[in-house]
């Protein structure tokens, strides 16, 4: 027995499976819901201001308010589930996550929909990562990979169609149903994970108090000055005010946790090789992507002067492939090693963004585009579900809660960061002048993704043989 096996998993009824379907009904459901509202704002946002006042300050608190709520405290929720139920945590959010779509329906005030807006980022963050640990806790091990496959591709569909639904909402509905949407599929979901899933919690039973405000606050420090980096300047007092007191807490974070008695993020983890390279792995890949979408999205718009909907529609081939690649990565992964699939992704990704960048011109043909975003959404795919498997697979299965949160953190946070930085990388070149400085920018920001993520696929190889099947121990 190794020391990270020392702790057996707690689980608070006999084991028992349910079918696969169901399992995946009961976590899929409000994972997506969560993931839908992570971009589903985006293109409804002239609507929005439109109709409240809001300035455009306002706009951007609309999104930042769920992104750095939602991303400070995914391990946090992830470490109370681990002690308090992930079952129990995991209900407790899709709850308030639907009461606060509610409440953003019902804003008429741009300060109401920001406080809202907050509040659903905060049950999002109880509801991504434990949808992940009661999905592998609840289906046999013989068919682990093959539903974090399908997991990844129903969050990677979450993401595709969030800016397409916002634009048609926006354009066919008022755009208070964004969010009524939700209150129905959330109602729904609570009784159906209830009977489905049954109660787990971790090896520890302990709170860590102070980890947990020490992990949120950095994390919401340094979020909130990537975000606010490439619009206030990375010189700005209060940019580097954020940064400093998040690297100062995060780093009093891991001083703690070496000494906490039942610290909420095991720093032995951080030994296991494949757990180290995989979270690495998720961060420059998610640097690239995402900073790269974001920019695509509206050199649609800006460029080719798109409709918000029509511009969420050119994207499809890129973001809706890893919904069919995610499911048959998750049962590849078990008999190749999740190496494989990781390097081949980035290897893909980085090509088709480097292709996208070769072709983009101010008067570009879409057909010439779509070959390298289908090659990019194929290399999506095929890292998602491998990267969420070896994670799991790295660790004993009642740490599985500390290592989804652990891998979404890190995940948000690339996210965040390869806006701010592609973003920087943008503007250093071009801007919003005009249709030929959108693209001198454009092209640029877009290599540099490319040798962010060629640089994950390099990292990726580090992973050696990697488990083939999420743990079970």
């Amino acid at each position: 027995m190794t020391a990270l096996d020392a702790a057996p998993p707690r689980l608070d009824s006999p084991v028992r499976h349910r079918s696969l379907a169901a399992v995946l009904v009961a976590v899929g459901i409000p994972m997506f819901m969560v993931t839908l509202d992570n971009l589903v704002v985006t293109t409804a946002l002239p609507v929005i201001r439109t109709k409240l006042g809001a300035s455009l300050s306002d706009l951007q608190w609309f999104v930042n308010a769920y992104t750095l709520s939602f991303a400070a405290l995914l391990l946090t929720a992830s470490s109370l589930g681990d002690r308090l139920g992930r079952r129990r945590v995991f209900l407790v959010g899709i709850a308030v996550f639907t009461a606060a779509s509610a409440a953003c329906a019902l804003a008429t005030e741009p300060w109401m929909l920001t406080t809202a807006r907050a509040v659903q980022g905060v049950a999002g963050a109880a509801v991504f990562p434990l949808s992940l640990t009661l999905l592998a806790a609840a289906v046999p091990a013989r068919m682990r990979n093959a539903a974090v496959g399908i997991w990844s591709g129903i969050g990677g569909l979450g993401v595709a169609v969030g800016p397409v639904v916002g634009g048609a909402v926006a354009e066919g509905l008022d755009w208070t149903w964004i969010f009524w949407l939700n209150v129905p599929i959330g109602l729904i979901a609570v009784p159906v994970a209830a009977a489905v899933l049954r109660e787990s919690r971790g090896g520890v039973t302990r709170l860590d108090p102070l980890g947990l405000v020490l992990s949120a606050a950095g994390v919401l420090a340094l979020v909130w000055g990537v975000i606010h980096g490439s619009e206030h300047g990375w010189t700005s007092t209060s940019v580097l005010v954020a940064l400093a007191v998040g690297g100062v807490l995060l780093v009093t974070f891991v001083v703690w946790e070496r000494r906490a008695p039942a610290p909420m993020l095991p720093l032995r983890l951080f030994r296991v090789r494949a757990f180290s390279v995989v979270n690495t792995v998720t961060l420059t890949f998610n640097v690239g992507a995402f900073g790269a979408v974001f920019l695509l999205a509206q050199f649609f718009q800006v460029v080719q002067g798109l409709s918000p909907l029509d511009a969420g529609l050119r994207t499809l081939p890129w973001t809706m492939a890893p919904m069919v690649v995610a499911p048959l990565a998750g049962v590849l992964v078990g008999r190749v090693g999740g190496r494989v699939l990781i390097v081949t992704g980035q290897v893909l990704l980085a090509a088709g963004l480097g292709w996208i960048a070769l072709v983009t011109t101010v008067d570009v043909a879409y057909a010439a585009m779509v070959v390298p975003l289908v090659l990019a959404g194929i290399g999506m795919g095929l890292t998602f579900a491998p990267v969420s498997a070896v994670s799991l697979a790295s660790v004993p299965q009642h740490e599985h809660g500390v290592a989804s949160g652990t891998n979404n953190t890190v995940r948000e946070l690339g996210v965040a960061v390869g806006v701010a930085v592609l973003a920087s990388v943008f503007s250093a070149y071009g801007g919003y002048g005009d249709r030929s400085a959108f693209v001198a920018g454009l092209v640029p920001a877009l290599q540099v993704g490319a040798a962010i993520i060629a640089v994950g696929g390099v990292l990726a190889l580090w992973l050696g043989r990697t488990p083939g099947q999420v743990s079970a121990r």
